[in-house]
């Protein structure tokens, strides 16, 4: 398999000052790609990306507690809406001391993969290394690192967290590094690929003739097991993009194996948990996954 340079750019915003540009692969380590030319837009969203982002968000020294989460955007897999749908959770994060971390990933459209389907997950399972391997450059604890996934992140969110095989082909000590979250927060997640699926995520991800056989291997609601971490789900009853059967049958599957969650289903906000959201009902999520974030710190 052919491999190139990949690259994590880590930047602090807002009273952050600007990091270095940062090497995370070792040169000629990343997986997957034919090395093509791409055209990348800075924009509210990307629709094509070569070598994967890491965007870093961090509470102050004083405020900062030792859990840091991996935000995931969506986009159907054929795009990334990493603006409101992750760096303002980011920001969000960083009031209740979390440190986060967008991840830009790469995209299964993108004509630079060789296997499409496993860039994604090669992506996020190298950012979880990455962090673990260096927390405490940030202070934040190995052994409490999340992802936060919304629509199509939140399959890849589901994929990271329950998939043990380790894509990334990392040697030495980076392969004694778990890959598994420990926790996980979904906002109108695509976990179903078949009768329930976001059919745009689902060709991008898969192609138009997917098999009955992969399909089921990519609806995430089949892989769930006693091993899965703690996660929290939010759904949106009136979701006409990802049906909020997709949130119920991953918690079905999580209360089948033991798993320690919860599902909250609200009666209307669409297809969006954003935190500027003015709807008094759905926009208690942030209270709830505030607490249950809370809990979790401190188990």
């Amino acid at each position: 398999m052919k491999k190139a340079i990949f690259f994590f750019f880590i930047f602090f915003f807002t009273q952050i000052s600007a990091q270095e540009k940062l090497m995370f692969w070792p040169k000629g380590e990343m997986p997957n790609s034919k090395i093509l030319s791409s055209k990348t837009k800075k924009k509210k969203v990307l629709a094509e990306l070569k070598e994967p982002e890491l965007f870093a968000f961090l509470p102050s020294v004083k405020e900062r507690n030792k859990m840091a989460l991996i935000i995931i955007p969506g986009g159907g897999y054929s795009k990334l809406t990493y603006d409101e749908g992750a760096f303002q959770i980011a920001k969000w994060l960083n009031t209740l001391g979390i440190s986060a971390f967008v991840l830009n990933y790469r995209l299964p459209t993108s004509e630079d993969l060789i296997q499409k389907e496993i860039a994604p997950l090669q992506d996020a399972q190298a950012a979880i290394k990455y962090l673990r391997k260096n927390a405490a450059q940030w202070n934040i604890s190995p052994n409490m690192i999340g992802v936060v996934g919304t629509s199509a992140g939140g399959h890849l969110a589901t994929s990271v967290s329950n998939i043990s095989k380790d894509y990334t082909g990392l040697k030495g000590d980076w392969e004694t590094i778990s890959t598994i979250p420990d926790l996980a927060v979904l906002f109108c997640p695509v976990i179903d690929l078949g009768k329930f699926a976001h059919k745009g995520s689902r060709d991008s991800l898969l192609g138009e003739n997917a098999s009955a056989e992969k399909i089921k291997e990519y609806s995430n609601q089949n892989l769930v097991t006693e091993k899965t971490p703690p996660t929290i789900l939010f759904h949106n009853q009136d979701d006409t993009a990802v049906p909020p059967m997709n949130s119920i049958l991953y918690y079905k599957a999580m209360t089948k194996n033991k798993i320690k969650g919860s599902l909250f289903i609200f009666p209307k906000g669409g297809h969006r948990f954003f935190v500027t959201d003015k709807n008094k009902l759905s926009e208690n999520w942030k209270k709830l996954c505030a607490d249950w974030l809370f809990e979790m710190s401190n188990k």
